[in-house]
């Protein structure tokens, strides 16, 4: 059978916001939009861009709350994504940061799955979930008991499949430190020529996404509430509330914005403040593709696609670097061409480009 005929699936952690791994699932069901999706929960309502996809849910899409609190039914993910029957296709493309890798398919089916991290509430992150993540301390402490559980399912579940690609450096590490398992990377991409430039600023700086715990938003107030410059936050989330009581009135919280809204906040801005460590990061290359420097931290998946000729890094996820950081890109000027010509190299035909031909490869050595 040839690649051309072979029936493909798509499987999803979950859809109900956007964040950087639902991006690369959008990007996923263009290149192929005959695949049949399979996701564990599916919200039309606030996650648009699957109208004409057939999308199949599990049991849990369909209890209390699970479109707006997916974390209240991780325990219940890998049983839901084991019952999906995926007998009838050749080639299917897990997108996974949870449990979507754990589908079962048959021996002669290839598998293979985009990982955008190995779970990071199970592995490395564990002790900062617990310690810092806002919840119910009963039903924290049975989560710590659940999650042993979990991390002995994700690592067998990781052997079901057949080939991993990494969305980064970082976790490539990752998969083989967890997993035991190697991978190659094909970085997520963006639609770099959406985006806009402007040779003037407008003088705030700009943190973009979800307001929870690791994302280090807390680290951004603190630091410009010392310093006092204007700062626009667009986002939400658990700590939203809680970020707001503590920010001074050169804060200012955008919540939730449009596309064409977003382009105008990234092209008029001073620089993105990058403090917190992700596997890729989707919001750094939307800055740099709008010719805007990143102020970011010095580790994880910044450093895959932030330079010195892009950004400023620092060393510690504290105030006092951070400041350092600010006061270091004050002192430098960048050019916004070189930025957006840096960030093109990004751009997603690049990565349809790899991911077609990585799948290809694998279909035609795949034993059937």
């Amino acid at each position: 059978m040839s690649f051309k005929e072979a029936k493909i699936a798509l499987v999803f952690d979950w859809m109900t916001t956007y964040g950087g791994a639902e991006k690369v699932n959008l990007q996923l069901h263009k290149i192929f939009p005959e695949a049949e999706i399979f996701t564990s929960i599916y919200n039309p309502k606030k996650f648009k861009g699957l109208e004409n996809a057939t999308v199949h849910t599990s049991f849990i899409n369909k209890l209390p709350f699970a479109k707006s609190k997916h974390q209240f039914y991780l325990g219940l993910m890998p049983y839901a994504y084991e019952l999906f029957d995926l007998s009838k296709f050749d080639i299917v493309i897990s997108s996974s940061h949870c449990c979507a890798k754990g589908i079962i398919t048959k021996p002669e089916t290839l598998h293979l799955c985009y990982c955008h991290s190995p779970m990071r509430y199970a592995w490395d992150n564990w002790h900062q979930y617990i310690s810092e993540y806002k919840m119910n301390p009963i039903i924290k402490e049975i989560g710590k008991r659940k999650m042993h559980k979990l991390r002995i399912w994700d690592r067998m579940s990781a052997d079901r499949v057949d080939h991993f690609i990494a969305n980064s450096s970082t976790t490539q590490r990752r998969i083989k430190k967890y997993y035991g398992r190697d991978s190659e990377i094909i970085h997520p991409a963006i639609n770099t020529k959406k985006y806009k430039s402007s040779k003037e600023t407008e003088g705030y700086f700009l943190a973009v996404g979800r307001l929870t715990t690791y994302k280090k938003f807390d680290l951004i107030v603190e630091t410009f509430n010392k310093i006092g410059l204007p700062l626009k936050i667009v986002g939400s989330g658990i700590c939203k509330e809680e970020l707001q009581k503590q920010a001074k009135g050169n804060i200012e919280f955008l919540g939730f914005v449009e596309d064409e809204e977003l382009k105008d906040l990234y092209a008029n801005c001073e620089a993105l403040i990058f403090p917190q460590l992700e596997d890729f990061g989707i919001t750094p290359l939307e800055a740099m593709a709008s010719g805007r420097p990143v102020i970011a931290y010095n580790k994880g998946g910044a450093l895959d696609t932030i330079t010195e000729q892009t950004g400023v890094f620092f060393e510690e996820q504290s105030s006092q670097s951070l400041i350092k950081a600010i006061e270091e890109f004050q002192k430098r000027k960048f050019n916004h061409h070189n930025i957006r010509e840096h960030a093109s190299h990004f751009d997603q035909s690049n990565f349809k480009k790899q991911l077609l031909q990585t799948v290809r490869e694998k279909w035609n050595k795949h034993p059937r």
